[in-house]
């Protein structure tokens, strides 16, 4: 197989890697902490007149929120995914949660998706939808589909999700009668 920036597959460690990236997402994680920001600057610098209970309330609200937005949004910067002989393991962001590890032997088939929109699922992020299945969304553009045994599905956009698609196949081919693995 052809390597990709983005996604390879090394024939003698039998582990393919891929990711995605997403720049747009530090926009946000600017505005969480710009928020953070605020809220200290509110605690250590204010002429709040309103009492103290209302410059608590505002002191947490921002920096809270800042945090909420700041890692809500670094979890989705990229994801990186992972294909070994046994399983398929994502792991999102810088600190590499959510992960979610898929065994392949609750895959039943893989197909590649040409074009994947957050649009599709709701936004970025780690996307659940009752028709649709679960997904991990970080941008748009091509993207893997993972059928499982239990009849749902497991999407996941990725660089070079192609080349992911013809690992997995390959690997969930049985063994011909009399091959020795």
């Amino acid at each position: 197989m052809r390597d990709h920036p983005h996604g390879q597959y090394i024939p003698h460690s039998d582990v393919w890697t891929g990711r995605a990236t997403n720049r747009v997402q530090w926009l946000p994680a600017l505005a969480g902490a710009a928020c953070i920001a605020l809220g200290i600057e509110l605690a250590v610098d204010s002429t709040w007149n309103s009492g103290v209970a209302a410059l608590a309330m505002s002191v947490v609200g921002c920096i809270a929120a800042g945090l909420l937005v700041l890692f809500g949004t670094l979890a989705f910067v990229h994801v990186a995914v992972k294909v070994d002989k046994d399983s398929l393991e994502v792991r999102c962001g810088h600190v590499g949660l959510p992960r979610r590890r898929i065994p392949l032997a609750d895959v039943v088939g893989a197909d590649f998706a040409p074009s994947v929109t957050p649009w599709q699922w709701g936004g970025w992020g780690y996307r659940w939808r009752p028709e649709k299945g679960t997904a991990v969304i970080v941008r748009r553009g091509e993207g893997m589909v993972l059928r499982l045994g239990d009849g749902h599905t497991f999407t996941i956009t990725v660089d070079n999700a192609e080349a992911a698609v013809r690992v997995i196949r390959d690997r969930l081919r049985p063994a011909t009668p009399g091959t020795v693995i």
